[in-house]
């Protein structure tokens, strides 16, 4: 072959030009050959940086075109919600490495172009099986110490089933990861709304230091526009002692939305995507750092959703236990600290997360955004055997202005707890957490089997008007009931 090569780029009489087409072939093979290389050896990369650089390349426009135009949908994307699990955890030289710190659900509507960020407290208890209730952090570690590498997944299924929802894909990466990938951009623009210190920040390494002062930091945060490397957006994200409100877990969670936005934000100013280099560097903590169940081709496509998505688009929620809160504190068995939902069950997290981008009326209507009206038609039904307690509660509820057009007894009459069933599709709200507020009620995601029967009967029977909302009335909605008044 050698001699070949050698006779091939000899000077010939009748082909001078022969030379100059063979190395420009040559270029070309090793070209395709790199792009191939940086496309389907390794299968995990940064999202961030990957697409936005190989868009700068004429051939991978091509590329991307085939992936965008493929038969081949992302995972979510017929319901038109694409739902992602983003993992944090400490990694190789932290203790409880891979304990997951950060927990947040991302999902993107592609029809809306909106982005909704979910956050969940590391202290939630969940069931998680054949170890009971324990807080939700533990998942991923209980599963890599059965079977390195199943973390990812088996927490993407445990947070699928307390959403009711299913989690597309997942996105786990260790401290050292996410410090490496914000320098690798040049750090990050953070706006800290709270001036903060934080007087017990742990530094690593220092956790047995027989001076129990030198085992902390101290960390103070101006308000207003931040640059931040990646050591200090990760002391900013990870902070859980700060003054002025920021001390707790939520407003953790908070600060750490809000440098996602900003990774994002720094991605879309690809100046510094354009070189090789840091391309290179940040393709090797992806490999190094990350865990992902995200093919290269979703990745892409993934991105031509989110890349255009305006701040004003991205929907920001962090479960607390806030007054209007949906979890409270508590003790687990072993009195450890824990959250659990404030209604008993999942179901308003559930319904949280349901109704996240609101309906498509309220995305589109130009007095989106605006306070609805309390008015509202309501079925309220007694699913106890306390006399009267349908009637005094839809009195109660007159008086605020809504509209009963049903009072009866429900079939079924062993609820202890109230529960609202929505069917106007969140497209009264407000009158929803009214009602919620007034019963203490726990709102239902979805119509129980045996009452979507009973309304087909009842509709079969005669025209009657359906409600916005179904109340079945429980026990604890017997407040200072005398028992005295009429059966319903």
């Amino acid at each position: 072959m050698l001699r070949d090569l050698e006779r091939l780029n000899q000077p010939e009489m009748h082909a001078p030009k022969r030379r100059p087409f063979l190395k420009f072939l040559l270029y070309i093979a090793i070209f395709f050959a790199l792009i191939f290389a940086f496309f389907f050896i390794k299968n995990y990369f940064a999202p961030s940086a990957k697409q936005t650089w190989v868009d700068k390349l004429p051939i991978i426009g091509t590329v991307k075109h085939l992936a965008e135009s493929a038969d081949r949908e992302l995972k979510g994307e017929a319901r038109d919600r694409i739902n992602l699990l983003l993992l944090g955890v400490g990694g190789k030289g932290h203790d409880g490495g891979q304990l997951t710190d950060t927990i947040i659900v991302g999902s993107v509507k592609p029809t809306t172009e909106q982005v909704a960020m979910l956050s969940i407290p590391r202290d939630l208890a969940i069931p998680i099986e054949g170890s009971g209730w324990r807080k939700i952090n533990n998942v991923n570690a209980f599963a890599e110490m059965s079977e390195p590498g199943s973390g990812g997944l088996a927490a993407s299924q445990a947070i699928g089933d307390l959403l009711d929802a299913p989690i597309d894909y997942y996105l786990r990466v260790d401290f050292k990861g996410f410090e490496e990938i914000i320098d690798q951009i040049d750090g990050v623009d953070v706006y800290v709304e709270n001036a903060f210190d934080d007087y017990s920040y742990p530094i690593l390494g220092q956790e047995d230091n027989p001076n129990y002062y030198s085992r902390y930091e101290h960390l103070h945060f101006d308000e207003g526009w931040q640059h931040m490397d990646g050591a200090l957006a990760l002391k900013y994200a990870r902070s859980r002692h700060g003054t002025n409100g920021e001390g707790s877990d939520f407003a953790r969670a908070r600060r750490q939305q809000k440098i996602l936005e900003a990774v994002k934000e720094k991605a879309l100013k690809a100046g510094f995507l354009l070189n090789p280099r840091k391309i290179s560097s940040i393709i090797q903590t992806v490999e190094d750092n990350i865990s992902t169940n995200i093919k290269v081709w979703e990745i892409i496509k993934l991105w031509s959703f989110v890349k255009e998505i305006k701040s004003e688009n991205i929907i920001n929620k962090v479960l607390d236990n806030s007054p209007s809160g949906l979890l409270v504190d508590g003790r687990g068995d072993n009195g450890a600290y824990i959250l659990s939902p404030r209604s008993g069950d999942f179901s308003e997290i559930q319904y949280l997360f349901d109704q996240i981008f609101g309906t498509p009326a309220e995305q589109s209507s130009p007095s989106a955004g605006k306070k609805t009206s309390l008015k509202a038609s309501i079925s309220v039904l007694n699913g106890t055997w306390v006399n009267g307690l349908g009637g005094r509660k839809a009195l109660e509820l007159e008086s605020l202005g809504m509209e009963i057009i049903e009072i009866g007894n429900s079939s079924r009459k062993n609820f202890e707890k109230s529960v609202i069933y929505d069917l106007s599709f969140g497209a009264k709200r407000e009158a929803l957490q009214k009602l919620k507020e007034e019963t203490n009620a726990n709102i239902a995601p979805t119509l129980p089997d045996w009452l979507k029967e009973e309304l087909a009967a009842k509709n079969a029977e005669r025209r009657s008007q359906q409600p916005d909302f179904i109340i079945i009335l429980g026990t604890d909605a017997d407040k200072n009931s005398s028992g005295t008044a009429n059966p319903n």
